[in-house]
């Protein structure tokens, strides 16, 4: 029986892992490359994230067969924030089914930040599940008795996804709560058209402590990893999601996660995403892995910046855009004539970080990596 809670990863000697190194190798230079940036600046309106130190930075890439490979500092915790999003919206579609949802939340890009005070469509939705207006309304939509219900409702999911239990972080919450008038004015312009029901407070602090619970790059780029992987944990095997949701949950990220950067987003780099003002961000790659960038330095956007550029090279370099995986044959990511990949000298991988490690800073790359294997029943 597979269990909800992942192994202890086991020490794997980089001697006997050439692919191991390779994707360490690969990541290590793009935390080096980008480690002394200081564009940017920390969010300073929820002021317990203003504590944070510009410096962190960690990367972490999780495969669907469950291999992590992570590097910097990839197990700091910090809140998800916006990146909550997509995955409530996931859950309210459970809850109702997709028409259901539409009928409260549309799903068109905005061009707009994701705090813009409420624009609505010509039915009185929110445009989209991303934009703080269309995330209200969909927490609004989580089924449930009593808050407390809702709330370890969304905490179960996110367990699903984390592999481990979850939590929330009370002073983030409460920093929320206390400074939140711009989604409180939201909230009740909502009421006003009808678009989420009075019990506007509960609603609230329902989305702000969603947005407030604890994880790590390790954790996200589990979730990217588990919507990679049909909806399933890699290292747990438990389902997280409905697979008949995966669709709407990707293709909303791909075109509303980056908020007012969506378009660029989607040319350079071209994968469904979400970011978050903590300074973290998240890319799936279907079928295939799972990426999390952890930096709070952001751009004028809300969005980390070190995060972008590390997604662009990764994009880039190991043709990850999903345009260009549709242009060439399954195999072509590991072959000659492509683009490089993490994989290049094992074909039979087919463009997968099939096998995988981690390490915990630069100088382990020299020493030993850690690798974190799938549980086992």
């Amino acid at each position: 029986m597979r269990t909800h809670e992942q192994e202890t990863p086991q020490i794997i000697s980089v001697a006997t892992s050439t692919t191991h190194f390779r994707v360490l190798a690969a990541l290590n230079e793009l935390h080096l490359r980008y480690r002394d940036l200081r564009d940017g600046d920390i969010a300073t309106y929820i002021p317990e994230l203003a504590k944070a130190n510009p410096d962190w930075f960690g990367i972490c890439v999780v495969t669907a067969d469950g291999q992590v490979y992570e590097i910097g500092d990839a197990e700091r915790q910090f809140t998800i924030q916006s990146v909550s999003k997509p995955f409530i919206y996931g859950l309210a579609l459970e809850d109702h089914g997709r028409d259901a949802v539409l009928e409260r939340v549309g799903v068109e890009p905005t061009g707009d930040a994701f705090n813009s005070i409420i624009k609505l469509d010509a039915t009185n939705r929110p445009h989209n599940p991303c934009v703080n207006a269309g995330a209200i309304a969909t927490t609004s939509l989580i089924k449930g008795d009593d808050p407390t219900t809702r709330l370890n409702r969304i905490l179960d999911m996110f367990g699903r996804y984390f592999g481990r239990q979850v939590q929330v972080d009370m002073s983030v919450f409460m920093s929320e709560r206390t400074t939140g008038n711009r989604n409180r004015a939201i909230a009740y312009l909502m009421l006003n058209f009808g678009m989420i029901g009075s019990n506007v407070d509960q609603i609230l602090d329902l989305y702000f402590q969603q947005c407030s619970i604890l994880g790590n790059c390790r954790d996200l780029a589990m979730m990217a990893a588990t919507l990679a992987n049909n909806g399933v944990n890699p290292i747990t095997g438990v389902r997280a999601v409905d697979a008949a949701y995966l669709r709407d949950i990707l293709t909303v990220m791909y075109t509303c996660g980056m908020y007012d950067y969506a378009g660029q987003w989607g040319y350079s780099v071209g994968l469904p995403a979400k970011s978050g003002v903590s300074g973290s961000i998240i890319a799936v790659v279907p079928n295939q892995l799972g990426i999390a960038v952890y930096s709070p330095r952001l751009d004028e956007r809300g969005n980390t910046v070190r995060g972008i550029r590390v997604c662009q090279d990764l994009s880039s370099e190991f043709g990850m855009h999903m345009f260009d995986a549709t242009l060439t044959s399954p195999g072509a990511w590991a072959s000659s004539d492509a683009p490089p990949t993490m994989l290049d000298a094992d074909a039979s991988a087919k463009g997968q970080l099939a096998a995988g490690a981690q390490m915990s800073n630069p100088t382990e790359a020299n020493g030993h990596a850690r690798s974190t294997s799938e549980a086992t029943a």
